[in-house]
Protein backbone atom coordinates (compact mmCIF):
# COMPACT_ATOMS: atom_id res chain seq x y z
CA UNK A 1 0.00 0.00 0.00
CA UNK A 2 2.79 2.03 0.67
CA UNK A 3 4.24 2.18 -2.63
CA UNK A 4 1.04 3.16 -4.41
CA UNK A 5 0.57 6.43 -1.88
CA UNK A 6 4.76 7.37 -3.25
CA UNK A 7 3.79 7.11 -6.88
CA UNK A 8 0.66 9.38 -6.40
CA UNK A 9 3.26 11.76 -5.12
CA UNK A 10 6.08 11.32 -8.02
CA UNK A 11 4.18 10.60 -11.30
CA UNK A 12 3.44 14.11 -11.38
CA UNK A 13 6.83 15.22 -10.35
CA UNK A 14 8.16 13.28 -12.73
CA UNK A 15 5.69 14.25 -16.05
CA UNK A 16 6.49 18.10 -14.70
CA UNK A 17 10.29 17.18 -14.70
CA UNK A 18 9.92 16.21 -18.39
CA UNK A 19 8.57 18.92 -19.74
CA UNK A 20 10.63 20.88 -18.11
CA UNK A 21 13.72 19.17 -19.94
CA UNK A 22 11.85 19.26 -23.05
CA UNK A 23 11.18 22.70 -22.97
CA UNK A 24 15.09 23.80 -22.36
CA UNK A 25 16.34 21.37 -24.77
CA UNK A 26 13.76 22.97 -27.27
CA UNK A 27 14.06 26.14 -26.22
CA UNK A 28 17.92 25.79 -26.35
CA UNK A 29 18.09 24.56 -29.55
CA UNK A 30 15.95 27.06 -31.44
CA UNK A 31 18.37 29.85 -29.65
CA UNK A 32 21.72 28.46 -30.68
CA UNK A 33 20.46 27.38 -34.34
CA UNK A 34 18.59 30.80 -35.71
CA UNK A 35 20.16 33.83 -35.05
CA UNK A 36 17.60 36.76 -35.22
CA UNK A 37 17.10 38.31 -38.71
CA UNK A 38 19.07 41.48 -38.87
CA UNK A 39 15.89 43.40 -39.65
CA UNK A 40 11.82 42.54 -38.59
CA UNK A 41 8.75 44.28 -40.13
CA UNK A 42 5.25 43.84 -38.19
CA UNK A 43 2.31 43.73 -41.34
CA UNK A 44 -0.85 43.21 -40.31
CA UNK A 45 -0.06 42.04 -37.20
CA UNK A 46 2.47 39.04 -38.14
CA UNK A 47 6.34 39.67 -38.02
CA UNK A 48 7.86 39.67 -41.21
CA UNK A 49 11.89 38.81 -41.18
CA UNK A 50 13.82 40.41 -43.70
CA UNK A 51 16.71 38.59 -45.19
CA UNK A 52 19.64 39.57 -47.54
CA UNK A 53 18.37 40.12 -51.16
CA UNK A 54 20.77 37.61 -52.84
CA UNK A 55 19.35 34.80 -50.59
CA UNK A 56 16.32 33.73 -52.51
CA UNK A 57 15.86 33.47 -56.10
CA UNK A 58 11.80 32.44 -56.28
CA UNK A 59 9.56 32.88 -53.59
CA UNK A 60 6.76 30.17 -53.18
CA UNK A 61 2.96 31.88 -52.67
CA UNK A 62 1.56 31.19 -49.26
CA UNK A 63 -2.34 31.63 -48.61
CA UNK A 64 -3.55 35.00 -47.64
CA UNK A 65 0.14 36.77 -49.25
CA UNK A 66 -0.51 39.58 -51.49
CA UNK A 67 1.96 41.35 -53.77
CA UNK A 68 3.04 43.92 -51.66
CA UNK A 69 3.22 41.79 -48.87
CA UNK A 70 5.43 39.53 -50.58
CA UNK A 71 7.76 43.11 -51.75
CA UNK A 72 7.83 43.24 -47.86
CA UNK A 73 8.68 40.02 -47.05
CA UNK A 74 11.61 39.67 -49.56
CA UNK A 75 12.98 43.01 -49.93
CA UNK A 76 12.16 43.29 -53.01
CA UNK A 77 10.40 46.33 -54.73
CA UNK A 78 6.87 45.92 -55.97
CA UNK A 79 7.72 47.31 -59.39
CA UNK A 80 10.83 44.60 -59.98
CA UNK A 81 8.37 41.75 -59.02
CA UNK A 82 6.25 42.88 -61.59
CA UNK A 83 8.86 43.05 -64.10
CA UNK A 84 10.22 39.76 -62.74
CA UNK A 85 7.54 38.02 -63.21
CA UNK A 86 5.62 39.39 -66.42
CA UNK A 87 2.57 37.40 -66.95
CA UNK A 88 1.65 37.77 -63.35
CA UNK A 89 -1.81 38.86 -61.86
CA UNK A 90 -1.76 40.60 -58.67
CA UNK A 91 -5.13 39.83 -58.20
CA UNK A 92 -5.26 36.10 -58.91
CA UNK A 93 -2.09 35.08 -56.86
CA UNK A 94 -2.18 31.15 -55.97
CA UNK A 95 -1.09 29.14 -52.77
CA UNK A 96 2.08 27.08 -54.25
CA UNK A 97 2.41 29.70 -57.29
CA UNK A 98 6.30 30.95 -57.92
CA UNK A 99 7.13 34.23 -57.98
CA UNK A 100 10.79 35.27 -59.77
CA UNK A 101 12.86 37.83 -57.30
CA UNK A 102 15.94 37.73 -59.26
CA UNK A 103 17.56 37.25 -62.54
Amino acid sequence: MRGHNLARYLAPLALAAVAVGTYEIIHTDLQTHHPAPASVTVVHGRRIAHRKSSEAKFYVVRANDTLSGIAVKTGVALGQLESLNPKLSPDSLSTGQRLRLRR
